[in-house]
């Protein structure tokens, strides 16, 4: 699962998940471009990738929900590393603010809109400006990332539940459309401890706490907890990203300690 030579862009570099996988990257030896709206940690990240190698890592800021953004970040970064061979998607958020109610009784249309501007938008603009940068390159790999939020019913997350069924919808229909190019596009399905988590987690109140440990920590075989994103995460992200990966596609690939089964 080597990725010397692999032309990468990574969103949501910044933090949590995303940051896990520009250090894997470069690790296994790609070219690699984070991408993130916070500049300063997104080039702290990249900075200390890049460090270590034996790849490359570097950062350009964007706003995955504005094409124009897109647009032009992924202009810089294709200019930077020589093409594309692979997106990872990971960028994404829980809340729109911190005051919104968030269940399906109550989330307000601002904050349903803004979800699915980052989560489900997004996804579609950075897939479509990297399908045109990786079919140039003659084929790659693209991923995703959906949730078992997108799978089941998630009460006091209607929005972000929503915008995830969204993304595993787009996922298999862009597998299905791309397929031609020699492009294959997967989801991961994570249940990874990231800094977003620990944000959500440490609002709840008691009652909410015992809630997500009966819906989320308990059905865990592998140890009754979210796996970390370096160690449990990486290697699938470096998998998918490489040659090895070459025949999946269409695919919503749990990563989350036997908590779920994705028919």
């Amino acid at each position: 699962m080597d990725l010397q030579g692999k032309r990468i862009i990574v969103t949501g570099s910044a933090r949590g998940i995303g940051a896990a996988t520009v250090r894997a990257y470069a690790r296994a030896g790609a070219d690699v471009i984070g991408m993130d709206l916070n500049d300063e940690i997104g080039l702290l990240v990249a900075a200390d990738a890049h460090a270590r190698g034996p790849g490359t890592a570097g950062f350009v800021p964007v706003d995955i929900s504005n094409k124009d953004s897109v647009e032009a970040a992924f202009t810089e970064a294709v200019d930077r590393i020589g093409g594309l061979d692979v997106l990872a998607n990971p960028a994404a958020i829980k809340r729109a603010s911190d005051t919104g109610k968030t269940d399906a009784g109550h989330v307000g249309i601002e904050d349903w809109d803004r979800i699915f501007a980052v989560n489900v938008r997004g996804t579609m603009i950075v897939n479509q400006v990297a399908y045109r940068h990786i079919k140039a390159a003659g084929g790659g790999s693209i991923i995703n990332f959906g949730s078992i939020s997108g799978q089941r019913p998630e009460p006091s997350a209607a929005a972000y539940s929503s915008s995830k069924g969204a993304v595993h919808s787009w996922t298999r229909t862009a597998a299905g459309a791309w397929g031609s190019d020699n492009i294959r596009v997967n989801a991961v399905l994570p249940a990874i401890r990231t800094p977003m988590f620990d944000e959500t987690y440490a609002s709840f109140t008691k009652e909410e706490k015992t809630t997500a440990y009966w819906r989320n920590f308990q059905s865990i075989a592998m140890g009754g907890a979210y796996g970390d994103p370096d160690q449990d995460l990486s290697p699938v992200m470096v998998f998918l990203a490489s040659d090895a990966s070459r025949f999946i596609s269409g695919q919503l690939i749990p990563v989350d300690g036997g908590q779920s089964n994705v028919r």
